[in-house]
């Protein structure tokens, strides 16, 4: 036998129970948008070419650094004009680090009544590499302040890097998470066991998602757009088997905020809300309220 997680089994998905989301729908569509602030002269970071992170080069790397920071500075607003122009709600994850480094964005989401989702303190850091009371500490620290500032704890949680220790499930429940955007393997969500009850795996995408596409695979903002059309349409499509899908879009400002990336990802959320009367479009949190509200056996996992 080969070594497993234990958090839950293997469902096939032929031969689910058949439910769906509001007003009917076979498809929920949620955007995730990451709000990341990283430290500069160290740690880890995305890179548009090769530097301090990779090796490549040393510290401090300006290059890198400011090609982040630009999806705060700038990328980032233009990503909020898009949203309210299409009336689209969105799940930011947010570094805790953000509300010393730019409160005005993250009040810009609070005002829209974005969803505010855990992302650690910062993506300069990876919480996997943690002994389990550091990181215990990590999640304590980045859930204090977004409670403190937000009047109300985060329920769900996207790891940095979506790192994961061994205890990461366990540590979450510890802390009163009711979800997890950390496992990619399915298309619905997923009880996960901890040693703290439940804790409901939402899928979050490492396809429809910019990084993977545009930095590691050098997708065009046209190709990224397309693959965004196409991932929907098919999945309206599957819908009609009757078992009902999640299709999330993870954003970070600083790729998708450049602005002849922002209009191709325009055409593509437009297309998606041209559909809303056969689709759900909510939040991460709006999915976990209506799968938890299902009958027992209806998600895997139980």
């Amino acid at each position: 036998m080969l070594p497993s997680h234990g958090r839950h089994g293997y469902h096939p998905w032929r031969g689910r129970p058949r439910w769906s989301w509001p007003g009917g729908a076979g498809l929920a569509v949620y955007l995730g948008v990451n709000l990341e602030h990283f430290a500069f002269g160290e740690g880890l970071g995305a890179e548009l070419a090769p530097g301090a992170s990779s090796g490549a080069g040393p510290h401090p790397d300006v290059l890198n650094y400011a090609w982040r920071d630009y999806g705060n500075r700038v990328g980032a607003w233009r990503l909020i004009e898009t949203l309210d122009e299409l009336s689209l709600p969105c799940t930011v994850l947010l570094n805790s680090a953000m509300y010393d480094h730019a409160p005005g964005l993250v009040a810009a989401h609070r005002a829209r009544g974005d969803e505010m989702a855990g992302h650690g303190r910062t993506n300069s850091e990876r919480q996997s590499v943690l002994p389990e009371a550091e990181e215990r500490a990590l999640i304590a620290e980045a859930t204090a302040a977004m409670a403190r500032h937000e009047g109300v704890a985060p329920r769900g949680w996207l790891s940095p890097w979506i790192a994961e220790s061994r205890a990461t499930p366990d540590l979450l429940a510890e802390a009163g998470y009711r979800y997890t955007l950390n496992w990619c393997s399915d298309d619905q969500p997923v009880w996960h066991k901890t040693r703290h009850g439940p804790l409901m795996a939402i899928p979050y995408p490492q396809e429809v998602n910019d990084i993977p596409s545009i930095v590691a695979r050098k997708d065009g903002a046209s190709q990224f757009a397309e693959m965004i059309v196409d991932d929907f349409d098919e999945r309206l499509r599957q819908a009609r088997d009757g078992v009902a899908q999640v299709m999330g879009i993870a954003l970070h400002p600083y790729i998708i905020g450049q602005p002849y990336r922002m209009r191709a990802l325009r055409r593509a959320l437009a297309h998606i809300a041209a559909r809303r009367d056969r689709v759900w479009i909510t939040t991460a949190g709006g999915v976990f309220d209506h799968a938890a509200a299902l009958p027992p056996g209806s998600i895997p996992g139980e």
